[in-house]
């Protein structure tokens, strides 16, 4: 009996690095159809999304067929998600095409290692962060941040696309090489390309918003409509690459996707100087980042509906673990797509399973497909990704922050006109510095307020903002914010000013209700507060401290030597000072 629990025991302790363990004992026939039926779906979605986001990022069009079969049996083994798909999206796409563009330009060999030792970077840093359990670090990219990456990165994805839209070559990795890229080869316009795409914009933008409920108006079920309508791309491509396969003469001139190798990727590691590591790796962290927050972000937002728990450090390693496989697999860096996620939680998706079932698709995929998709006109491929990113584009956010925070709104503004003038690199770091730089601002100069008691009541409030009773000779000020270096210097300033002020005061009662940490610099700002109160014979005191804050003045001989007393609550330093109303 103990030898089983000790078995169970361990085995408990593994399932949290690899969760399968612990889903997979209960797995059966009714959850395995369920997956089924949902990796159907999202292999239909994933083909041509995997062929059109290799293509964005400068790379072979069969790259991405090979990042959608390895990463998603990854995941399916270590990740906590029942519904996030895994594979190649769009922003990551772009940061890889900015950060490979160099050895593109070199070779198309040069640009795949790149690409293969980016997936790899990543991977190695996400499943360390993993283990190191560091998921929080994601919380200095601020949304204002994510925000205007996104919405400028979706500009010049789809900027990025015209060429192929309009039938010519043009490339830049952001708004102004591009734009100059494209006007000079303006006289290259392909009319039938022209057309084609057009009506292909046409007919992918007009799918999403009536296909599903036309189909439903004429009698399809909400499941089968829905299907057919995720289903349109995939069709595009059937319809698109059959045209070209009919030499017509009105097609003469359009550019395909050319080779498409039919056959699994071939396994083996990353060859590469350690000059395109060391140059690689800043990109690499940067697509981390962003890749992880998109996928946590989408990985919650599903398990809440469902009522199901997301580990986000097990998601570090999961994710990890499908870009070193992307990494084996001549891959490119993967993450969790939003879209591709949504659908696979609308369409039944109950395990991670959905994923490896996925995989499966993928590769039936790449063996029988793919050697047909050689003639796949490019312009589908680039209407496809157009119509998916310009969906991410936000165009409410520059008011709603502009409201909200000036200090968010230009961390947002600088982050979106990087992006969109510079390179996504410097959009997101100029992005996640200002947001650092101005959170410790914002916390070096905390709120405080003075307040008074509440006239018939125990509770005290700001006295600029309610109708208060404030004793004559006492003076309580609330801070609002926890006490650390670099904000500690401001609250001694603050009191000093205050005590210059009023001349009548016999004791400062600091309110520490929402200060919930305080560090050693600030307790000796603390100490020298107190030493200069004691000089003007003004009692200094604390109310309602918090537990650990109070742990931590123990652990000092600050309380030894205060000259005043610490209340529980506001309520009572008003009783023993005599200062009720």
């Amino acid at each position: 009996m103990d030898n089983k629990i000790g078995n169970n025991k361990y085995l408990y302790n593994f399932s949290k690095y690899m969760p399968i363990l612990a889903w997979g004992r209960n797995y059966n026939s009714s959850k395995g159809l369920n997956d089924v039926m949902a990796a159907v779906i999202v292999t239909l979605m994933l083909v041509p999304q995997a062929l059109a986001y290799a293509m964005l990022a400068g790379l072979p069009p069969y790259v991405g067929l090979y990042a959608s079969m390895l990463p998603l049996v990854a995941y399916s083994l270590f990740g906590t998600s029942s519904t996030l798909a895994v594979g190649p999206v769009a922003i990551a796409a772009l940061m890889t095409a900015s950060a490979v563009a160099p050895y593109s330009a070199i070779s198309l060999e040069m640009g795949m290692t790149a690409a293969i030792v980016m997936a790899s970077i990543s991977g190695f840093i996400l499943v360390l962060a993993g283990i190191l359990r560091l998921g929080f670090l994601a919380n200095f990219l601020s949304h204002p941040v994510i925000t205007g990456f996104i919405s400028a990165a979706s500009i010049v994805i789809a900027s990025g696309q015209l060429p192929s839209l309009l039938g010519f070559s043009a490339s830049g990795d952001n708004l102004i090489i591009l734009g100059a890229s494209i006007s000079n080869q303006i006289n290259h316009i392909h009319l039938p390309t022209v057309l084609l795409s057009a009506i292909t914009l046409l007919t992918l933008v007009l799918s999403r918003k009536y296909a599903t409920r036309w189909l439903t108006s004429i009698g399809l079920s909400t499941f089968l409509a829905q299907t057919f309508t995720r289903s349109i791309p995939a069709l595009l491509v059937l319809i698109g690459t059959i045209l070209i396969h009919l030499h017509l003469d009105l097609l003469s001139g359009i550019k395909t996707v050319g080779h498409i190798p039919s056959g699994l990727p071939s396994i083996h590691l990353p060859i590469a100087d350690l000059t395109m590591w060391k140059a690689l790796l800043l990109p690499a962290l940067l697509i981390t980042i962003v890749g992880y927050v998109e996928s946590i972000s989408v990985a919650e937002n599903l398990a809440l509906k469902r009522k199901e728990h997301i580990d986000p450090d097990q998601e570090l390693i999961a994710l990890g673990a499908a870009n070193l496989a992307a990494c084996v697999s001549s891959g490119l860096p993967v993450t969790g797509g939003v879209s591709r996620s949504v659908v696979n939680s609308d369409a039944g998706a109950v395990t991670p399973a959905a994923g490896f079932f996925t995989a499966i698709g993928m590769a039936f995929a790449t063996v029988i497909v793919a050697g047909l998709l050689s003639e796949l006109p490019k312009f589908v491929l680039a209407a496809t990704i157009t119509v998916a990113v310009l969906s991410l584009f936000d165009i409410s956010a520059f008011s709603k922050i502009w409201r909200h925070s000036r200090y968010d709104f230009v961390a947002f503004i600088m982050t979106f006109l990087l992006t969109l003038f510079v390179n996504v690199e410097s959009g997101i770091t100029a992005g996640v510095v200002l947001s650092i730089g101005i959170h410790l601002y914002r916390s070096s100069r905390p709120h405080t307020a003075l307040v008074g008691q509440i006239a018939g009541t125990e509770h005290f409030k700001n006295i600029d903002r309610h109708d208060v009773y404030v004793c004559p000779n006492v003076v309580t000020l609330r801070i609002d914010e926890s006490l650390y270096f670099a904000n500690a210097r401001f609250l001694e300033n603050r009191i000093i000013n205050l005590i210059a002020d009023n001349k009548q005061i016999k004791h400062l009662v600091l309110m520490f209700s929402a200060v919930n940490t305080i560090d050693t610099s600030a307790v000796e700002t603390l100490r020298s507060i107190n030493e200069q109160l004691s000089e003007l014979n003004i009692g200094f005191h604390l109310s309602e401290v918090k537990g650990p804050v109070m742990d931590h003045l123990l652990r000092t001989d600050f309380l030894q030597d205060l000259n005043g007393e610490v209340f529980m609550t506001q309520f009572m330093a008003y009783k023993k000072l005599s200062c009720l109303s």
